[in-house]
This record gives structure tokens, C-alpha cells and sequence, in this order.
């Protein structure tokens, strides 16, 4: 098995960068990707991001792991990244905005005016989209906006994200028990003892989401707490740290790396959006 290290600039953690054709050398992000030859002439790429840090509590660090997943090639990382995104954004939107045709409205039987003698336009309703109060001309109308992924699709975009955020990734021990009782402050002196800027977008993965750490974090606009039933792949694109624990990382390399063997049952319930702390319903409602 060859093995080649490339740079790739194209892959960075930022959504700016992941999506522009010329992104900064700043946000640029090193993969190493190996090449295992097959009888299929497609060739299957796998990035080896090692060397993340495990922090303490306390923020010491006491050692080291990597990720093992799967990456799109780098001729078609953004594509498949891209559609991935606008697919998930899209499955989002309600479709409820409705307005009501000259049909629809309410009254308008009687001729307003006389025909004739009066100086004044004819006019046969009063339900003309021509008046206020009228019918909509080709207004909105309730629709499914809703578009079909591939789920190996969805996966490998979702893998390659998390790829090109390896820079930009810690791993913490699990601290689901240093919180006695529910502390903002207590959480944000951690993020500082981990090098986390509590003013910068945070993203933190774990497997269960203890109910005092839920507490003590949702106070913190700039910050998300996901498990693997929410995780999607627009906080992944819209944070500016990870912050992982060791077992999601075994959870990761199993469910996006190269050993993994094809669909579970759990593949119809991943991709649910269980998001309750996110506000982009309104956003979305709103571009209707």
C-alpha cells in the first residue's frame, strides 16, 4: 500500500473557505490521505488525521488519538459537501406560506359600480388583484420542499467535514461528573483551562449529554452540545472549535471510518433533527 501526504487547501474547517475556489492559506487544513489499490477501479481514500490532543479537566494534556474517516476526493469534497448542506437546509422548510387567489377571497360578487356614466375605469369585482384586499397574483402556495440524499452520500459528507476540522479538534476526557450542580461559570472556566474562546462558536460531540452539563452550557450562546442522534452538518460547518470525548471517537472512527460495513437499523434515525436549542426554523420560516 502506497502512501502520499497532499495538502489540500480546498478542505478547511471554515464554510467560507470550504466553499470559496481560492480560500485563504490561514484556514487551510493538511490531510494525509492513503491510497489502497482494489479491483475496482475507483480508488477508496481514506484521511489519517492523528496526532489530536486528549485534555483533562483541568486542561493537562494526557495523551493522544486520532480519526480514521472516510473523505471524499478533493476533486469533489465541496460538491458533495455542498449538496449535502443545501439538502439538509432545504428538508427544513415547512412550505405552509399560502395566500389566497381572486378566487379565493372573500365577496366581490356585486359589480362595484355602474358600467358606464360614472368617469371612472370598469370594473367588474372587487376581488381584482388590481384593489386592495384582492387576490394574489402567482402568490405562495403550500408546498414539500423536501429533497432525497443518498444516506452513503450524507455520510461521507458528514465524514469529510469532520475531516477537515481536525485542526481545529481537542479531545476532553469525560467530565459528564465534575459538575456537581448546574454552573455557567464553572463551564466557562473550563473552556478557558481547555484554550477555548468563550466568545468563539463551539461544538462539543458526546455520546449522552449529562443533564447538569446541559445546564451549566445552555446559557452560552456560542455554544452547541450535540450527541450522534443530533448531529447534522451545519454545525459542523458553523463552529469554529470541536471538542470531542474518547468515546466518540471510537464512535466516529467506527460509524465513518473505513471498517464500517454498510447500513444499521439505527440509519433511519440518525439524520432526525432532534434540535431543540437551534433557532434556524425561524430563519427558515422567514426566506418563505
Amino acid at each position: 500500500m502506497a502512501t502520499s501526504a497532499t495538502t489540500l487547501t480546498s478542505l478547511s474547517f471554515f464554510s467560507s473557505s470550504l466553499f470559496l475556489s481560492s480560500p485563504s492559506s490561514k484556514l487551510s487544513t493538511s490531510l494525509s490521505f492513503s491510497f489502497k489499490p482494489s479491483s475496482n477501479p475507483s480508488l477508496s481514500i481514506s484521511s489519517q488525521l492523528s496526532n489530536l490532543p486528549i485534555l483533562s479537566f483541568t486542561g493537562e494534556k494526557i495523551g493522544e488519538t486520532y480519526l480514521d474517516l472516510k473523505s471524499a476526493p478533493p476533486e469533489t469534497a465541496r460538491a458533495v459537501v455542498h449538496r449535502a448542506i443545501i439538502t439538509d437546509l432545504q428538508n427544513k422548510r415547512r412550505g405552509t406560506a399560502s395566500t389566497l387567489t381572486r378566487g379565493e377571497v372573500r365577496g366581490g360578487g356585486k359589480k362595484p359600480y355602474p358600467q358606464k356614466k360614472t368617469g371612472r375605469a370598469r370594473r367588474g369585482s372587487a376581488r381584482t388583484p388590481l384593489r386592495p384586499g384582492g387576490g394574489v397574483i402567482f402568490g405562495p402556495k403550500p408546498r414539500d420542499w423536501s429533497v432525497k440524499i443518498n444516506k452513503k452520500e450524507k455520510r461521507l459528507a458528514i465524514s469529510t467535514a469532520l475531516s477537515s476540522a481536525a485542526e481545529n479538534t481537542i479531545v476532553v476526557e469525560d467530565f459528564g461528573d465534575k459538575f456537581e450542580k448546574p454552573k455557567t461559570k464553572e463551564f466557562i472556566e473550563a473552556l478557558k483551562r481547555w484554550g477555548l474562546d468563550p466568545k468563539q462558536k463551539s461544538m462539543f460531540l458526546m455520546m449522552e449529554v449529562p443533564e447538569t452539563v446541559n445546564k451549566s452550557s445552555r446559557n452560552i450562546g456560542t455554544l452547541r452540545m450535540l450527541t450522534p442522534r443530533t448531529l447534522n452538518l451545519f454545525d459542523i460547518l458553523n463552529c469554529d472549535n470541536l471538542v470531542l470525548t474518547p468515546d466518540i471517537v471510537d464512535y466516529l472512527n467506527g460509524r465513518y471510518g473505513e471498517d464500517y460495513e454498510g447500513d444499521t437499523e439505527d440509519d433511519n434515525e440518525e439524520y432526525e433533527e432532534v434540535d431543540e436549542q437551534s433557532g434556524e426554523d425561524e430563519n427558515v420560516d422567514a426566506a418563505q
